[in-house]
């Protein structure tokens, strides 16, 4: 389908924010907004997410994608992605005004980014939101990443004969590589300190907090070979209520074999496309 992109400037705060709308001459009802993660600005990786936006645009779906204040060529000061709520309503009040026979807003972010989308909607409860489609969320932490490096590092660096040959040849430092399995097994059994009383939600417990209470349906990618997917998988496993709200029937899990962080290949870029675009036509129509 034939599509046109177009500038969007709007305000958010205060300051100007930057999007390009990628909009097909049919409009579908379901528009994509793409959340740009980490220090990223809105053509993404590998030109990942203006790849998406117009594949996207392509197969009817309207598809917008912009800058947070401090990036890219939005005015402001940069924020991390805790402090981006404002720009992605901001976002989503530009999207649905440009594109006025959208009815409703799938939120689409990878790593840093996926987690700004739930805590976006655990803190706004935005009702025009339709869906989620979260890739290798980030839920790190120091216990987190420690318990990935164990079973993912660790265990697999003892089945290598070149381990064993270092080791055995004096080329590896028996004390250092003892001390840091330790401090990753130590680090690995510590727990949060917001657990208890009335101190502050962790960003974690916000994330697991929307997702449980979201009642549109959610896409979960993740990489096969990824330490923030491995991450994600390790943390949520370990809980229950991690558990709870990833097999409620709203959630479609897909994982993209051997696909690095950012699915840097044209392979990896393409079965998420198609992911994306299979899931919108059977969840949202």
């Amino acid at each position: 389908m034939n599509y046109s992109e177009q500038a969007s400037v709007f305000p958010c705060a205060g300051e100007q924010l930057l999007g390009i709308i990628a909009r097909p001459e049919r409009a579908a009802k379901t528009g994509v907004l793409i959340v740009v993660g980490g220090p990223q600005y809105r053509a993404g990786s590998h030109r990942q997410f203006l790849l998406l936006s117009r594949a996207l645009a392509a197969a009817g779906y309207p598809a917008m994608r912009f800058d947070y204040r401090g990036m890219g060529d939005s005015t402001g000061e940069l924020r991390n992605f805790e402090a981006v709520d404002l720009d992605i309503a901001a976002a989503v009040d530009a999207f649905m005004a440009a594109v006025p026979e959208l009815e409703r807003v799938v939120i689409w972010g990878l790593c840093d980014a996926a987690s700004a989308a739930l805590l976006y909607w655990d803190a706004a409860r935005d009702s025009r939101l339709g869906g989620l489609v979260l890739l290798n969320p980030w839920v790190r932490s120091e216990a987190t990443l420690a318990r990935a490096h164990i079973k993912h590092y660790y265990a697999q660096r003892l089945l290598q004969p070149e381990f064993w040959r270092k080791l055995l040849g004096g080329q590896l430092g028996v004390g250092r590589a003892v001390g840091g399995f330790l401090n990753s097994l130590r680090q690995s059994r510590q727990v949060g300190s917001n657990t208890g009383g009335q101190a502050r939600l962790s960003f974690q417990e916000r994330m697991l907090r929307g997702l449980g209470e979201f009642r549109g349906k959610v896409l979960l990618i993740l990489s096969g070979d990824d330490y923030t997917a491995k991450e994600f998988i390790e943390s949520t496993r370990a809980s229950a209520a991690w558990q709870a709200a990833l097999s409620g029937g709203n959630v479609a899990t897909r994982e993209v074999v051997d696909a690095d962080h950012t699915f840097s290949s044209a392979e990896w870029r393409s079965v998420v496309e198609e992911a994306t675009l299979n899931w919108l036509q059977q969840s949202m129509g």
